[in-house]
């Protein structure tokens, strides 16, 4: 019902409550109670005596009415819950999966305390400003098959965000996702499973919207889309159309079993292709030319001999021989 309120309002310039109840149909006593609800979430709904409702412009709106409003999506978000903060949207998830939770269940919130990123670092979202947000997957592959899935997801955010800001975005292998050279989303994949067969997969998404600045610290490895593109975005529209792009990747992934469909887009969009990198293997780091990603999403690498050699994330980092990319 919230939902079709929304539409209504957003198709119009006053709605009086009658019209509201007849088109729901509900009693104008549950119309006010709709509209209250909406208002929780950070609408502006203007109610005006003999006039009706009026949804005045808000372009940070952010909660589950909102973003599943944008949703365009046959399963995956459907199923949405919204916190106004929680230490982990990946620990939030993992507990709802061991009891039963189904495949496409989002957790989002606008503030998270207790992030993790890879090798277990910390990824914190401030409130107000970013996104966090994690999805529940129960794939029918096996488990080496599931660390493609990151890739998939960096690629349904890079959409994403040319989508919703026209922002250029790239990825640096295998799901950092990096604007100017700076990283401004980070995902990690985690998964509960047996030797042949997978529980679970749940994969966390962090991306810094409208963050304004960050500390000395990591001000030179880290930005955000208000940054970068001088303007305030809406987190809502962001969320639903990462999701969006992820529902559309994820049933093409599940066709193959590969990346296959998606190779050449990702190496288009890889800061690290062409580049010479330093591979950091607990063998023994070395430098090399990063040619791209193959079908199973192992970066191409040829060393300063000619060997080549396929890196596993899993394993090993990447990064630039003079800064982060």
């Amino acid at each position: 019902m919230n939902r079709d309120l929304l539409d209504l309002l957003k198709e119009n310039e006053y709605v009086s409550g009658q019209k509201i109840a007849d088109s729901l149909g509900i009693s104008r006593n549950a119309v006010w109670k709709a509209v209250e609800r909406i208002r929780r979430e950070g609408y502006d709904v203007e109610a005006v005596t003999g006039m009706g409702y009026k949804l005045k412009d808000n372009e940070d709106t952010f909660g589950e009415i909102s973003i599943q409003s944008f949703l365009k999506t046959k399963r995956l978000g459907r199923d949405l819950i919204f916190f106004d903060e929680t230490g982990s949207t990946n620990d939030e998830i993992k507990k709802r999966a061991e009891k039963g939770a189904e495949e496409g269940l989002f957790i989002v919130a606008d503030r998270q305390t207790k992030g993790k990123g890879r090798r277990g670092r910390s990824w914190d979202s401030f409130g107000g400003v970013n996104i966090a947000m994690s999805c529940l997957l129960r794939p029918g592959f096996s488990p080496d098959t599931a660390p493609m899935l990151t890739i998939v997801m960096a690629i349904s955010v890079m959409q994403g965000i040319e989508e919703m800001t026209g922002i250029k975005a790239h990825i640096k292998w295998p799901n950092d996702i990096v604007v100017n050279g700076k990283k401004c989303v980070g995902i990690l994949t985690e998964m509960s499973a047996e030797p042949d067969y997978i529980h679970y997969v749940v994969i966390g998404t962090g991306i810094n919207v409208n963050t304004e600045s960050f500390p000395a610290e990591i001000s030179d490895m880290a930005t955000s889309l208000h940054m970068e593109g001088g303007k305030i975005y809406s987190r809502s529209k962001l969320a639903a159309a990462v999701i969006n792009a992820f529902e559309k990747n994820y049933e093409l992934f599940m066709e193959s079993g590969n990346l296959v469909a998606f190779r050449d887009l990702y190496n288009e969009h890889c800061i690290n292709a062409g580049k010479r990198v330093r591979v950091m293997d607990p063998k023994g780091s070395y430098e090399a030319l990063a040619k791209g990603i193959n079908e199973k999403g192992e970066l191409e690498v040829v060393t300063d001999d000619g060997e080549n050699i396929n890196v596993y994330a899993g394993e090993v980092s990447v990064r630039g021989l003079y800064g982060y990319t």
